[in-house]
């Protein structure tokens, strides 16, 4: 406990190389597995973003762990998310495994509060994505979805088109 404030300057280089190498290793890893890593966020993607950081924490921080170490776990979980979201595209099963599908919450002027409830949404978060879209008015909304992001997507009335955004939405 003597070392509380500060244990020396050898520690204190070591975690700043550490956290350094950790970080522009993470950062090169990141850009070369692609886009989908770093996009939106479902809960899949979620708990890679806490584990990544954890493990440039751990790397920083635990001096039992190394830097080849760090990066081999950081390179392992960024593999094992690419490898994921690769089957997941070509595998319907894994896809439904690791990603929920869009929920409809509002449809035809009705909130759909059976699907609300499930999905843990208020009638105010409806009415506030409204406002930051810029709808006055529930009635010029023709439906809402709860994307697979946990985003709020607001589908405006329209009568003219053929083709639906709408398809795959439960």
């Amino acid at each position: 406990m003597e070392n509380i404030w500060f244990d020396s300057w050898d520690s204190i280089i070591r975690t700043g190389c550490l956290t350094t190498l950790g970080y522009c290793a993470m950062v090169l890893l990141l850009r070369v597995s692609g886009k989908r890593t770093l996009s939106k966020m479902n809960a899949f993607d979620f708990i890679v973003t806490i584990a990544l950081g954890s493990c440039l924490a751990s790397i920083a921080l635990n001096k039992n762990i190394s830097l080849a170490d760090g990066v081999t776990a950081i390179t392992l979980f960024i593999g094992l998310q690419l490898l994921l979201t690769w089957l997941s595209v070509r595998i319907k099963t894994i896809k439904k495994l690791i990603t929920s599908s869009p929920s409809l919450i509002f449809y035809n002027g009705n909130f759909l509060h059976h699907v609300m409830k499930k999905e843990r949404i208020t009638v105010e978060e409806i009415y506030s994505a409204g406002r930051q879209k810029g709808i006055s008015r529930l009635d010029d909304i023709d439906m809402v979805i709860l994307e697979t992001t946990g985003e709020i997507t607001i589908i405006e009335k329209k009568t003219t088109g053929q083709k639906s955004t709408v398809e795959d939405v439960k």
